[in-house]
């Protein structure tokens, strides 16, 4: 500093490194020359200490002036269960005792789902008036298939052994160095919440055949059983309130609130003898339950058939991380041979369903013959592309639950055609909800978007290929940014004549010759005022636009502010922080102190009362606001979405389901249309779009397709979706994640003391909040009028259960939380 020596070189001499070096920095120096460097995860930054040695710190942006580890006293968390379980047995007529141990959050994760199925199969078999009726034998079949899953669970996830010493007191990862979920003793820092659990071993996972480990996003627990059961969980709760409605209602009537302002449904008319669109819509979902079982049933042959295959060539040589033994190298040879078993598991699933017919058994006799095979190779394609295409995407359970609700509304739309064709042979239109324009406009618009991309592939493919070559290895290199605006100009006219011709030809059809683009432009003047309807496009349209121009500019700055401030703190920047140096509004130092020339710049302070007028007040605000971006996690960015979720869709829920049904179809297509421009750079929108979204990734979003904006607009809009005949079902979606989520995620991480088990980061505050938030936002509803009476003490033990499943869950909360709650509302008649 102008050839004098700082008091803080004066108090520290500098070590000697061991290869001599004498450039390296004092133990005080350390800590503020390097800030951060890159993180053992995406989401865990670390710092270095007096002796060299790694620091985890809180998943933030790099403050300016990072706040001392010894500011704050250390308070150890507490566990309510260890992580693991272990007890001995002996078998009868066996002198050998046997040791047995589970993961206890695995555990009481599955127990809870199969608690909840078990709940409702009981459910529907008090529902049953004969003994052996369509309903006795969906809750046969739904016991079938529970008992399968825990058999398959414990005979992969439970650890047996001999046991020829007394088995050792079972100890918690943090005093067992060698197990594979041991964490390191700082995680206990108060306010660390991050864990980096080990993922399971491979006899512990379940794959997709012709799939290997890193095709799936890195978790501690596969999931397999919500894959195998949420999906059947959700087709008997619509089941249910299908069952319940035609008990109760009229005939003539159609279980929808009285504020759905919508067209009726159609019905057909025939000879072979009509049906009311409640009885059909009965059958439909008893057809429902039928898919569901057996597209859970497809899944666990998949999964035993990879094991076993696995288990033969174990003993073979090694492998790379990441790969199977069984599983060739090749990608054509991959995909020749799942194509293969795909038609093989088809073929036997279609012989079983033709036996079971044979010997006058109910399972499975709600699908036809043609059905059967449809279905199985529309859920195995979806599960090979779903893999392919969002590589590191997906867990088993989340891969399973989303293809699905894809083979769902596929076989709607198979259906909607089939009925359209041959509507004098056919006894009724087989959709799993009402078969209103609502439903045709929500087939049209997500599988419509997908089938766009899956046509356009070839355009894609080239757009992403191009962008991400280097230049001298382009063929014509200067023609690189004229190719790529070609491929884009190519799409964006690819996308219109197929949503034009083939999508909206076939739209046209099934609305009876109908336009739909005048159909909806009428339909939108057709709410309680001719104004609703426009003023909510217009209070959304702003609420987006706002939200999405305000974060773009404030992340734009706060990389700006972030490299000056890394720039100058890893320069000659003091070591302590003195907030009396702080320049003040008129850009000088604070009296008593002297300006110091080493000391950072800061860009972009504000100077506030140097504004004139409002324009200088409100470039003020903003200054001030750009200085508090930096210190945002990605945490508090994700839950301002959250947030931003309860303020957009409850009013739209509250004042026109009907319309929020349609809204939230169309969301989800732009969201599709909005990943294709960003995955493959498409020009020009596709570089900005990546850099906007790369701001909201946490460690679920490890892979090539970012899912998380997708999860929360299902998980808000499925409540609305599935056409319960309750409002406060309609807002299970947005309570759940909009106010439970969020709040549980703040209260957790600044109050948290209780975690439910060392290797999970939830609390029992958290979880707690989570109750009592989701309890009292839905109170507010009622005593406001928004929803019809309800019993308090069930919701709030509906609400404590999911609580209880978004601490224990490694899956995605926002795609299984809220159809959980609402399926067990639907069940526990709230």
């Amino acid at each position: 500093m102008n050839g004098t020596t700082s008091k803080h070189s004066k108090s520290t001499q500098r070590p000697s490194s061991p290869s001599g070096d004498s450039r390296r920095a004092s133990p005080t120096r350390i800590r503020d020359r390097i800030p951060f460097t890159r993180s053992r995860s995406p989401m865990v930054k670390h710092s270095y200490d007096g002796n060299g040695h790694s620091l985890p710190l809180r998943p933030s942006s790099p403050s300016l002036f990072p706040r001392s580890r010894h500011s704050q006293p250390v308070q150890p968390l507490r566990h309510i269960f260890p992580a693991t379980v272990s007890f001995s047995f002996r078998l009868p007529f066996s002198r050998t005792p046997w040791s047995a141990s589970m993961d206890v959050r695995q555990a009481i994760e599955n127990m809870l789902l199969v608690s909840s199925l078990g709940f409702i199969a009981v459910k529907l078999r008090t529902c049953s008036e004969t003994p052996y009726s369509p309903d006795m034998w969906i809750s046969i079949e739904i016991s079938l298939l529970i008992i399968a899953s825990v058999i398959y669970c414990l005979y992969t996830r439970v650890s047996f052994s001999k046991a020829t010493v007394p088995l050792p007191v079972p100890q918690t990862p943090s005093t067992r160095p060698d197990s594979p979920r041991s964490f390191d003793t700082r995680e206990n820092r108060r306010g660390s919440h991050l864990i980096s659990a080990a993922p399971p071993k491979i006899e512990e996972t379940g794959f997709v055949w012709m799939t290997v480990p890193k095709n799936y996003r890195d978790s501690a627990d596969d999931g397999i059983l919500t894959g195998l059961l949420a999906g059947p969980f959700i087709a008997c709760a619509l089941l249910y309130l299908t069952i319940k409605a035609s008990k109760s209602l009229p005939p003539p009537q159609i279980p929808l609130p009285s504020n759905w302002l919508i067209e009726p449904p159609t019905v057909l008319q025939n000879a072979i003898g009509p049906h009311t669109a409640l009885e059909a819509l009965l059958l439909s979902r008893r057809n429902l339950v039928n898919q569901a079982t057996f597209c859970s049933t497809i899944l666990i042959v998949h999964a035993c058939a990879s094991w076993v295959t696995e288990a033969r060539h174990r003993r073979k040589t090694t492998i790379p991380d990441g790969e199977l033994r069984h599983v060739p190298r090749k990608e054509s040879r991959r995909t020749y041979l799942y194509a293969l078993f795909s038609v093989s598991v088809t073929l036997w699933i279609l012989c079983v369903r033709i036996s079971l017919a044979e010997l006058n058994l109910g399972i499975w006799q709600n699908m036809n013959y043609f059905e059967v095979v449809v279905s199985s190779l529309m859920f195995q394609f979806s599960l090979y592309a779903a893999v392919r295409l969002a590589h590191r995407g997906f867990t088993l359970g989340e891969l399973g639950l989303v293809c699905f609700g894809a083979t769902v509304l596929f076989m709607e739309s198979v259906n909607l055609t089939i009925a359209r064709i041959w509507p004098v042979t056919t006894p009724y239109i087989k959709t799993y909800r009402l078969p209103t324009p609502l439903l045709l406009y929500q087939i049209a618009l997500i599988p419509g978007s997908l089938l766009t991309g899956f046509l356009l592939s070839p355009l894609l493919y080239l757009s992403r290929h191009i962008s991400q070559q280097p230049v001298r290895r382009l063929r014509f290199p200067k023609e690189r940014q004229k190719h790529r605006r070609l491929l884009a100009l190519g799409f964006y006219l690819g996308t219109v004549l197929i949503v034009g011709g083939l999508i909206g030809l076939w739209t046209r059809w099934c609305l009876g010759n109908r336009d739909p683009w005048l159909w909806a432009i009428f339909w939108l003047l057709e709410g309680k005022r001719k104004w609703t309807r426009p003023l909510l496009l217009v209070y959304w349209t702003l609420l987006v636009s706002l939200s999405v121009a305000g974060w773009n500019r404030q992340l734009a700055r706060s990389r700006r502010f972030r490299h000056r401030s890394v720039m100058s703190v890893a320069g000659d920047a003091p070591t302590t922080f003195d907030r009396s140096r702080l320049p003040t509004a008129n850009g000088n130092s604070s009296p008593g102190h002297q300006s110091d020339p080493s000391f950072p710049t800061l860009p972009n302070l504000p100077n506030i009362g140097n504004g004139t007028g409002v324009s200088g007040v409100a470039t003020d605000w903003l200054d001030a606001a750009d200085r508090h971006v930096p210190t945002l996690s990605v945490n508090a960015r994700r839950k301002f979405f959250h947030a931003l979720a309860v303020v957009m869709f409850l009013p739209g829920v509250i004042v026109d389901p009907a319309f929020a049904h349609l809204s939230f179809s169309a969301a989800f297509a732009l969201f599709t249309f909005a990943e294709y421009v960003r995955y493959f750079a498409l020009y020009p929108f596709g570089a900005s779009v990546h850099v906007f979204m790369n701001e909201f990734l946490d460690s679920k979003d490890s892979g090539t397709a970012i899912l998380s904006h997708f999860y929360l607009l299902t998980g808000c809009a499925n409540s609305v979706w599935f056409e319960g005949p309750s409002q406060l079902l309609q807002y299970t979606g947005i309570l759940v994640l909009g106010v439970g989520d969020a709040l549980a995620s703040i209260a957790g991480k600044r109050l948290g003391r209780h975690r439910w088990t060392p290797t999970t980061p939830k609390t029992v505050e958290g979880s707690v909040t989570f109750t009592v938030s989701v309890v009292a936002v839905a109170w507010l509803l009622r005593v406001c009028g928004f929803t019809e009476d309800f019993s308090l003490i069930r919701y709030t033990v509906v609400a404590g259960l999911a609580s209880i499943l978004e601490a224990f869950s490694t899956q995605n909360d926002n795609l299984t939380l809220p159809l959980y709650m609402w399926s067990m509302l639907a069940v526990v008649d709230v």
